[in-house]
């Protein structure tokens, strides 16, 4: 059946012949531009962006230059980017060049392009220099990867006139990451300022995140924030996760384990200084030697005073008597002193990072996964050694050490399934709500389509379907019905067209002749007369 359709239409479109072919392409083409250009017009957005990622100071100036020259614009819920009308935008960004539209709030060296050196004094010459080098380094804080935005205060250093002393210089850097916990850049962005700046150390840079988490400060980890240790306690368990998860995906897959690691850390700054003596090396460093001998003789001869020799008889007769004592002495003394150095070391120790006092790992393992491993034909293992593989490759992986207290717990459990849960569907106001702007965009367009078919294609192809009839010559005696009424005359064999412009009439034979005769009046009214001619000169002729 369908075959015998489309070899009809195939017939009759052959029929038509080539001019009329061409133009009912033309006349299709037509309609499907039209309606082709009607849904772009009415499918292309209302507005479109004209500025994004803008401050809102940015967004207040060019709000004001748009409104006096009468450009309509809106606003997106975030204040950071501008929308005009579609067509509008080349034209607003021509007029806010013009203006200087939108400014960089990170002006960097182009400030003195703007100022004029004379008449500025030493005070606001150094302001300016401070605005512009925080300007140029907070562009190169932006460039880097991850970074969306970044302030820069700098406080630089100051001689003083009257002092001795040399104030030193400090720096404070507030940036907006991709990720608010992310802490990576910290240490760059630290060199970096500390590098740009003359005099400025790199103890003095401080480096924060929107939310307020000191992400990188000096060396005095007393001045440390809880949230700072929070963030070295969570890098320190992400790469510990890292690492068992490197190891045991091989062997289990990806969705078939979970890990867990809570670290307990000890961010204490501690300084140890250590001295040692090592009586057993020694060193004889000097050797003094003292050696003194003493002799001393006591000889005493005088007579020793007494009762007899006070006598006079005594005297004169035997004479003095002579007496005396003799003695002698002799001393000997040898000191010696040796120095010896005994051999020192001293130990100092500072701890300024953190040390791991206590890890406690959980790993969660498929038991459908280790049961398919025990089943295995090949292979077969079973599912108590395979605890035991993964437990021995976590505790290597993550630096188990049970003597400081670690704790291990590795489970096999089966595994709920992931996925996630479906979400309410909208009402329906909402949905018609959502798809408003969409649903009348969609009944433009169809109404564009109807109207190019009816008023356009429809009226065309009947046009170019119908074609007159010319005035035929003399036609010979048509033959009459049952009811004496003549027929309708047969077509002219140079006029194939003309079996569709009455084949209407001809297939309402039954009708009544005043019906047929009103038809062929309004197909053709020359032929009509042609016709009725004929009728009158038969009529004469009997």
């Amino acid at each position: 059946m369908g075959r015998e359709q489309a070899e009809k239409l195939w017939d009759s479109l052959l029929g038509l012949g080539t001019r009329r072919l061409i133009a009912l392409a033309f006349v299709g083409l037509a309609v499907m531009g039209i309606v082709g250009v009607g849904g772009y017009i009415l499918s292309r957005p209302q507005q479109e962006v004209l500025y994004s990622g803008l401050s809102r100071d940015d967004v207040a100036r060019i709000g004001t230059a748009l409104r006096d020259v009468g450009i309509d614009f809106d606003v997106n819920a975030d204040g950071e980017t501008v929308f005009v009308r579609y067509g509008d935008t080349a034209r607003a960004r021509m007029l806010l060049a013009e203006k200087g539209l939108p400014q960089n709030a990170d002006a960097g060296y182009e400030i003195f392009n703007q100022i004029g050196a004379f008449g500025l004094t030493s005070f606001m010459q150094g302001v300016t220099k401070t605005r512009a080098l925080e300007g140029e380094l907070s562009r190169s804080i932006q460039s880097l990867s991850g970074i969306h935005s970044a302030r820069v205060h700098l406080v630089l250093p100051d001689p003083g006139s009257f002092r001795s002393d040399r104030q030193p210089g400090s720096a404070s850097v507030v940036i907006a990451t991709e990720m608010p916990t992310d802490a990576t850049p910290a240490e760059a962005i630290r060199h970096l300022v500390a590098a740009a700046v003359p005099g400025l150390s790199i103890d003095n840079v401080t480096v924060l995140n929107t939310a307020g988490t000191v992400l990188a400060s000096g060396d005095d980890m007393e001045s440390a924030s809880g949230g700072r240790m929070a963030l070295v306690t969570q890098t320190v368990a992400q790469d510990i996760e890292a690492k068992i998860r490197r190891t045991l995906t091989p062997y289990l897959g990806v969705d078939n384990f979970q890990v867990s690691v809570v670290p307990l850390l000890n961010m204490d700054r501690r300084t140890i200084s250590e001295t040692i003596f090592d009586p057993k090396s020694r060193v004889e460093r000097s050797v003094r030697t003292i050696r003194e001998n003493a002799l001393a003789l006591d000889s005493v001869t005088d007579t020793p005073a007494s009762v007899q020799t006070g006598l006079p008889e005594q005297a004169g007769a035997q004479g003095p008597a002579e007496s005396g004592r003799n003695s002698n002495e002799t001393k000997e003394r040898r000191e010696e002193l040796t120095n010896y150095e005994v051999s020192t070391k001293t130990i100092e120790t500072a701890s300024e990072g953190f040390e791991i006092e206590q890890l406690s790992i959980a790993v969660l393992v498929n038991k459908v996964r280790l049961a398919a491993a025990a089943n295995d034909a090949t292979d077969p293992t079973p599912v108590e050694h395979q605890l035991m593989d993964i437990e021995q490759l976590v505790a290597s992986a993550s630096g188990f050490n049970a003597p400081r207290g670690d704790q291990l717990k590795v489970a096999a459990v089966a595994f709920v399934d992931s996925a996630p849960e479906a979400l309410p569907e909208p009402g329906l106001m909402a949905s018609v709500v959502e798809q408003f702007g969409s649903v009348i965009n969609a009944v433009a367009l169809i109404v564009v389509a109807l109207i190019a078919v009816f008023l356009g294609l429809r009226p065309a192809i009947n046009t170019i379907l119908t074609q007159q009839v010319p005035a035929a010559p003399a036609q010979p005696a048509l033959p009459r019905n049952e009811e004496g009424a003549a027929a309708a005359p047969p077509p002219a064999a140079n006029a194939p067209g003309d079996a569709n412009l009455i084949e209407d009439v001809t297939r309402n034979l039954e009708q009544a002749p005043h019906k047929r005769l009103e038809q062929i009046v309004e197909l053709d009214e020359e032929q009509a007369a042609a016709i009725l001619r004929q009728w009158l000169r038969q009529d004469e002729a009997a």
